[in-house]
């Protein structure tokens, strides 16, 4: 374990990444504590050595120009012949790859808050001639008041120099899921990229998925250039509408069209933050979750499941007498009694009446063609009720779509294995066939369920 880097007297490590160690120091000078990252250089890569010492040179003339409270400051650089290291603003925090998993989200509020900041941070640097290019989760810290600070521009690129002489200026970098369709495609960059990934952040720390998911980089590129970005609102239903437009504008594949900077992206952000509740949601969310563990639909789903169903549904508080499904509407809308009672008719004559853990409205959403409801649903006392949003389950992970299928197709089965016994007590008589062995060379007999 080193004790000392130079001056800094080293207190612990904070990481470690491909190309460099990330340690927290103390600065004995200034009493103050520092984050250092460390790089080493190889005797047996010389192309590597020197594609690292360029890397490290870019982030510290790049993060020396920049002076702005969302931008990690940069304090102090030494090479030396086998390492060199960088003395940087110490962020008593963690990473925003740390929620974008789809149990561990941020309440929305602060996400728009930590974005808006992050977007006036690359304002900052657009006006300094900068582009970051590898905007993503892992290089966004947030502290305890959730203020951004966004690191590591060692891929930054200085617009204010020759490109063409420039050997900062490096096509196809960054991190392929967050790259904007002129990134992939090796064009040309400006500012706009960062805003691109900016909306792609945006993006996953408010559904917990990427915009566009792929087994493999190729796929990934031609969804990235070629396809429309997926609704925000159809993944996570209790989002305010005015978020649409806006991370559409942001993911624009049009330069022209997407925002002109980040200004402008906060400036729409702001519009919509008055639609959003303050209070932090994560006791409620623990306490739907909790809810949902002890309902029987849900027995066989994993926990990072049941997070997922948590957003892509809207949770219900209904009194009684609330129609949930009208006969002869038409819509795939369907969910789950969590506690309470519903009555099921057609042509205003009861079918039957359940209670929780039992699904309503599964026909209509099973059925590829016929959307018309056959049914009324209406709540017989104070009832909670999970709505799943059907266009947001499609476009669910393959384990939450395979696991709502299993349970529904075993529900409705057991539903028609009912029906035919109720059926058969209205029935005439049966017909008592022979306990012989059927005829050589006849087929043998129907098997009914």
């Amino acid at each position: 374990m080193l004790e000392k880097i130079g001056k800094y007297e080293i207190v612990r490590s904070l990481g470690k990444g491909a190309t460099a160690v990330v340690y927290l120091a103390r600065d004995p000078d200034l009493d103050r504590l520092v984050a250092i990252k460390l790089i080493r250089f190889g005797e047996d890569n010389a192309a590597m050595s020197r594609r690292l010492r360029k890397l490290f040179q870019t982030e510290d003339s790049i993060g020396r120009r920049l002076n702005h409270q969302n931008i990690v400051r940069i304090y102090d650089a030494v090479v030396e012949a086998e390492r060199a290291y960088l003395v940087m603003e110490y962020v008593d925090g963690s990473a925003l790859d740390k929620f974008c998993a789809i149990n561990r989200l941020l309440p929305m509020h602060r996400v728009i808050g930590i974005i808006f900041k992050c977007c006036l941070a690359l304002d900052h640097a657009f006006h300094q001639g900068i582009v970051h290019r590898d905007i993503k989760p892992a290089n966004i810290l947030i502290d305890a008041q959730d203020n951004p600070k966004i690191t590591d521009f060692g891929l930054g690129l200085n617009l204010g120099k020759d490109t063409n002489q420039d050997s900062t200026f490096v096509m196809g970098v960054g991190s392929p899921a967050y790259m904007s369709p002129e990134q992939v495609k090796n064009y040309p960059l400006n500012h706009k990229t960062d805003l691109y990934s900016l909306g792609v952040l945006l993006f996953q720390l408010l559904t917990g998925r990427l915009p566009f998911r792929a087994n493999n980089p190729a796929t990934l590129v031609y969804k990235i250039v070629n396809m429309d970005t997926p609704s925000v609102c159809a993944l996570n239903p209790n989002l305010p509408a005015g978020l649409d437009p806006i991370i559409r504008k942001a993911l624009e594949k049009d330069l022209y069209s997407r925002y002109r900077n980040g200004a402008e992206f906060a400036k729409d952000l702001s519009a919509v933050r008055y639609q959003m509740q303050e209070e932090d949601q994560t006791q409620q969310d623990l306490s739907h979750f909790e809810s949902l563990r002890k309902v029987d639909f849900f027995a066989e789903f994993e926990d990072i499941e049941l997070w997922e169903v948590l957003r892509i549904s809207v949770w219900r508080e209904l009194s009684e007498k609330v129609t949930l499904i009208r006969e002869g509407d038409s819509h795939r809308k369907f969910g789950v009694v969590v506690d309470g009672f519903v009555e099921v008719s057609c042509n205003a004559r009861v079918i039957c009446r359940l209670g929780s853990g039992e699904v309503v409205g599964e026909m209509a959403f099973l059925h590829p063609t016929d959307t018309r409801r056959q049914a009324t649903v209406v709540t017989l006392e104070p009832t909670r009720f999970l709505e799943i949003n059907s266009a947001a389950l499609d476009l669910s992970s393959d384990e939450v779509r395979e696991r709502f299928h299993k349970v529904l197709l075993i529900k409705v089965l057991g539903r028609l294995r009912e029906a035919n016994k109720v059926l058969a007590t209205l029935g005439q008589a049966a017909v008592q066939g022979s306990s012989s062995a059927y005829v050589a060379g006849l087929s043998p007999p129907l098997q009914l369920l």
